[in-house]
């Protein structure tokens, strides 16, 4: 039986040469998730969001939270406000902020999927921004939860994926 690395260590070698997107990169993404252990495709997309070859993580998260079904919208919001905790909510609405729905939503426990489909992408761009500054680790957690979401995280463009693969090649390199 063959490892994850044996099936796709020459897409992922590609990518840790060049770490550019190519015209099958998507596909090529598709082969990744399919072969590579969950753990190891957290691991390329948190590369991805710390990465300054793409957007800020915030807006990423904003983006892909834009996509999300209702569910999967409220798992994120829940992870982000376990983190981000009262105290950083009840701060981001002193300075004005777009979190006040949010954070009255908050205080009430889980946030339900309808209720998460009513938040705007961009209030989840500004909890994701002041998260990560009270927890970094914040995007492995968020990354974990997106590695199950594959479709998803082709919404983020050819550019992030081979991104997320090269930091899977950086793995299988550690691996060796």
């Amino acid at each position: 039986m063959s490892s994850w690395l044996d099936q796709i260590g020459g897409i992922l070698q590609q990518y840790a040469n060049s770490g550019q997107a190519t015209n099958t990169t998507e596909q090529d993404f598709d082969q990744a998730y399919d072969a590579a252990p969950r753990e190891a495709m957290s691991q390329g997309l948190a590369d991805a969001f710390r990465s300054d070859q793409t957007p800020p993580f915030e807006n990423m998260l904003g983006q892909l939270f834009g996509n999300s079904s209702g569910p999967q919208r409220a798992n994120l919001l829940n992870t982000l406000l376990s983190v981000a905790g009262p105290a950083l909510l009840s701060g981001a609405l002193q300075g004005g902020g777009g979190l006040g729905q949010l954070a009255n939503l908050a205080g009430r426990g889980q946030i339900s999927p309808q209720e998460a489909e009513q938040i705007q992408p961009q209030a989840i761009e500004q909890l994701a921004r002041e998260a990560q500054q009270h927890d970094p680790s914040i995007i492995d957690r968020v990354s974990e939860f997106y590695s199950e979401h594959p479709g998803l995280v082709k919404t983020l463009g050819a550019a992030a994926l081979a991104v997320a693969m090269s930091g899977m090649a950086k793995q299988k390199r550690g691996m060796l």
